[in-house]
């Protein structure tokens, strides 16, 4: 007798991967907690946690949004404006040092900078700088939205049950004067780039884990109960600036970026990870959920993806309560939002309108 003896078939390779239909490949997550149709859960990061936000409002549990669309506020408007994208109108949160910003800046442990970005006549909010897509009419008028944010930002951690975070990029840009980051490269979307004061970072490991954990930990002292779920954005990096090649820049982010997430599940029983990334790009599925651009992420996989988020909360002792029982698993085009990755609010997206013909 051995260890390898008595383990279960989803731990060989041929009987839980060759032997199967890569549809009917399961079991790829043991939930550590479920989850009820009764816990409050709030969606933030890369672009992909949209999907997340959408799939979960379209099965019935309770998607938190602090920041709602304005009354009178037409809906084809309300996603210009950043509305209904994620529990707040932090707009993407790409890095996990981005993460830590925001909830630094929600603990009062430190205080948002007062810079500001200026064209024309329009003010645009650096840490937003898509949420606006005109700009503010005043300097007062941005500070009081990022402020506005913020609140809501920490509404977001004190009332939800669970906060599910999709990490999404290693590369970063931060003003190298005064250590603050920005969610996007200054002039991309808004802005003018400063090479004297614009820094690029790609990240490694170790400060990956270091804001990650101190994010979490910094959330827990607003809410002892917090509960956290990690994913991995299986969409590739639109651009690098790592001068590496495009497909290895992103392969070593998503590589980094996995290793975090499994170090931090083995360290906390409050934090769990959810394979979407390896449900995307793993061999077995053979690119099949990928629309033509090899970019993104078409409707069929992210219905693939949330089915096996649901499907694998269902084994869950928690899960068992009859309020989630009765509800089948839908996709989020069953309610409307057939939408692939370019279609989602995707700051990083704006990085193609660089590259030249």
């Amino acid at each position: 007798m051995h260890p390898y003896t008595n383990l279960p078939d989803r731990a060989f390779w041929k009987t839980a991967i060759a032997n199967k239909n890569m549809f009917d490949i399961d079991g790829l997550w043991i939930p550590k907690f479920g989850l009820s149709r009764r816990d409050k859960i709030a969606t933030f990061g890369s672009c992909f946690a949209q999907h997340i936000g959408k799939a979960l409002t379209a099965n019935g549990y309770a998607w938190l949004n602090t920041e709602p669309t304005p009354f009178g506020l037409a809906l084809e408007n309300a996603k210009k404006f950043n509305y209904n994208v994620f529990t707040c109108r932090t707009g993407n949160i790409y890095t996990t040092s981005l993460l830590r910003q925001w909830v630094e800046w929600a603990s009062k442990n430190n205080t948002s900078p007062a810079e500001y970005w200026l064209t024309d006549t329009r003010f645009y909010d650096p840490f937003r700088p898509n949420i606006e897509p005109n700009g503010y009419q005043s300097e007062q008028e941005m500070f009081l939205s990022r402020q506005a944010t913020i609140n809501n930002f920490k509404s977001a951690i004190t009332q939800s049950n669970i906060f599910i975070f999709t990490l999404g990029l290693t590369e970063s840009w931060f003003n190298g004067k005064n250590g603050y980051e920005y969610p996007m490269c200054p002039g991309t979307v808004a802005g003018s780039f400063n090479p004297q004061e614009h820094v690029f970072v790609n990240q490694k490991f170790n400060a990956i884990k270091d804001n990650l954990e101190n994010a979490i930990l910094m959330m827990r002292q607003l809410n002892a109960g917090l509960r956290f779920i990690l994913t991995v954005s299986p969409v590739p990096l639109t651009a690098t600036n790592s001068g590496n090649h495009v497909l290895a820049a992103t392969l070593e982010s998503k590589s980094i970026l996995r290793a975090v997430a499994g170090e931090l599940i083995r360290e906390y029983d409050f934090i769990d990870y959810f394979p979407s990334y390896e449900i995307i790009n793993a061999p077995p599925f053979k690119g099949v959920f990928f629309e033509a651009n090899q970019r993104s992420v078409g409707q069929h996989g992210v219905d693939f993806v949330m089915h096996s988020f649901f499907q694998s909360l269902k084994t869950h002792p928690e899960h068992a309560a009859p309020e989630a029982r009765p509800h089948p698993v839908k996709s989020a085009a069953a309610t409307g939002n057939q939408k692939s990755a370019d279609e989602l609010v995707c700051e990083e997206l704006i990085l193609e309108s660089f590259n030249r013909p």
